[in-house]
């Protein structure tokens, strides 16, 4: 763990706030595409000319050209100009970014989170988990990883079937908008042929989408979340790691918005799932946990706090949770035994 540049880390607050301001302010004039005219037998009609989310280019009438249309054209392409300079300022701090030395996101992977963004699925509660959202954390916390903790180019979406009602008419269908990035995503074949895929990958390369649910009962049959038109693999602990979330900002050539889950609980869920790994998946236990103890690590000097509130949710859900947070504590041990030893300690002194 490396601590990056207070210059690196101000950018990064700032591409963040302009981000979260953009995404408030969201209206028609951010909308990727613009208004057209056609004359049809002497008589002009609008339509409107849009990108999708992955850049399939779409048409939609709107209407006979009268004055009030053409006062929404207006609004739109005034709107349009201010959205085009802030955009044009986030890819500035963008570039400035790469330069300092903040953490990247590979480009494939960037493109596809910003399609799933203009889709809308973190805005309707999706979460970014997984090596991607470690990646995101580390700027925010202003530190920068390094090693074999890195190493994926998995993105793993985490989101509850009961997604947020705050936006009642939005969707987002994730299925559609991979298929219209035009990158070859598949459906990835369920082991059980009559359950729907939960992921998605590009034949022949590693790039991977994968959606996860918490599990709501012992069973592990595909869970279907409406919102997201698609169908997700339930995971015993999520519900603990996207209960509490932050916004963050993926750096590539531009900033894409996302949600990653509370640091502190990305870091104890990897502790809770490393001993919940079969023998098979003992490289993947191994990168768990030096994830956890790379995040532990940093939040340990500057908010040892966050581990202690998330420490105390955890031991309070029951014995076993307590059981599985010391055991995997045991096995972080072996990697960082002061680390390990710290968290043990507050673990203790939260457990009743």
């Amino acid at each position: 763990m490396q601590r990056q540049a207070l210059e690196v880390q101000t950018l990064y607050a700032e591409m963040l706030e302009q981000l979260v301001a953009l995404e408030a302010g969201r209206a028609i004039g951010h909308v990727p595409g613009g208004f057209v005219t056609k004359n049809v037998k002497g008589n002009d009609y609008y339509y409107f000319q849009h990108l999708e989310p992955g850049g399939m280019k779409r048409q939609a009438y709107v209407g006979r050209r009268d004055a009030i249309l053409d006062a929404v054209v207006e609004r739109f392409e005034r709107g349009h100009k201010a959205f085009e300079a802030d955009a044009a300022s986030i890819q500035r701090l963008a570039s400035l970014l790469r330069v300092g030395g903040a953490m990247l996101t590979d480009a494939p992977s960037a493109r596809v989170l910003s399609a799933l963004a203009d889709a809308g699925v973190f805005r309707l509660g999706g979460v970014l988990v997984g090596t991607h959202a470690f990646t995101v954390i580390g700027n925010l916390l202003g530190v920068r990883w390094t090693g074999a903790a890195m190493r994926t180019q998995d993105l793993d979406v985490a989101a509850s079937a009961r997604m947020s009602v705050a936006v009642p008419d939005l969707t987002a269908d994730i299925p559609g908008v991979l298929e219209g990035l035009d990158m070859g995503f598949l459906p990835v074949p369920a082991f059980d042929p009559a359950s729907p895929s939960t992921s998605f990958k590009v034949r022949g390369q590693g790039l991977r989408v994968d959606l996860i649910t918490p599990s709501r009962s012992a069973g592990t049959a595909p869970v279907l979340v409406p919102r997201l038109k698609a169908a997700a693999q339930p995971l015993r602990y999520l519900d603990f790691v996207i209960e509490s979330t932050v916004r963050g900002a993926v750096v590539d050539g531009r900033g894409v918005l996302v949600s990653v889950p509370d640091p502190a609980r990305f870091a104890l869920h990897k502790v809770l799932i490393a001993g919940e790994r079969p023998v098979i998946a003992q490289a993947k236990s191994e990168k768990d946990l030096r994830q956890a103890a790379a995040v532990l690590g940093a939040l340990l000097e500057d908010r040892e706090g966050d581990i202690a509130l998330a420490l105390e949710d955890a031991a309070g859900r029951g014995e076993g949770w307590r059981m599985r947070l010391a055991r995997g504590l045991s096995a972080l041990a072996r990697l960082e035994p002061q680390t390990a030893e710290w968290v043990s300690r507050m673990l203790d002194a939260v457990t009743p």
